[in-house]
């Protein structure tokens, strides 16, 4: 799954660089911003893609930031929008961090293409990443999204046949829950004509 969708997103790095601008997300960040305790940090911004609109905010607010991405294609996109992020080519459920290094992950438009048995996984390498109080937001993909309360499949997006899968979101705050995050917020978020549920969860304090 990885080199097959890694080049379609080589692929797609033109057509989504020229489509950036339909995807206003101010708001999404400023809500998940408003909730860190100790700005500024240091920020993971894993599946980064070209840098932005998080991984470009995030900098000019004086974070480090590093960004985790699979496809070389974005990668230089994303050298060339948010040249002062750390970007490191790498499959997100494969690379390895210090427990407690970040006070914040981003996975913004990318926790859908991981396949959803890999997904528990994902969260519990995110939850011992984070510093206690931290914060972790992502974007998960819905019914509203596929049509289907569970999926495991493909979709068209810029022109390009894409791999998405997702559990019920009951399943999915179960999962967070059990590895030890609280759920601050689940909201489903129309932006650019696509609706997706957008979750922030925190690491507790010591």
């Amino acid at each position: 799954m990885k080199n097959a969708l890694a080049d379609l997103y080589d692929g797609l790095a033109a057509t989504y660089d020229q489509n950036r601008g339909r995807f206003d997300m101010t708001e999404v960040f400023e809500d998940f911003y408003r909730r860190l305790p100790r700005p500024p940090g240091e920020v993971l911004d894993l599946g980064c893609g070209a840098g932005e609109p998080f991984a470009a905010a995030f900098m000019d607010r004086g974070w480090l930031v590093t960004g985790v991405d699979f496809s070389p294609g974005m990668l230089r996109l994303a050298a060339r929008h948010v040249p002062g992020m750390r970007t490191l080519y790498a499959d997100m459920r494969t690379v390895a961090f210090a427990p407690g290094r970040f006070d914040a992950i981003t996975l913004i438009y990318a926790l859908f293409h991981v396949p959803r048995d890999d997904q528990t996984t994902l969260f519990a390498d995110m939850f011992s990443w984070l510093k206690p109080e931290g914060r972790a937001l992502f974007t998960y993909a819905t019914e509203e999204y596929t049509g289907q309360p569970a999926f495991d499949g493909h979709k068209e997006f810029l022109g390009q046949t894409l791999y998405y899968s997702h559990k019920t979101p009951e399943s999915l705050y179960r999962d967070l829950q059990q590895i030890g995050f609280v759920i601050e917020a689940r909201d489903y978020r129309e932006i650019g004509g696509e609706t997706f549920l957008w979750v922030t969860v925190a690491k507790p304090p010591l």
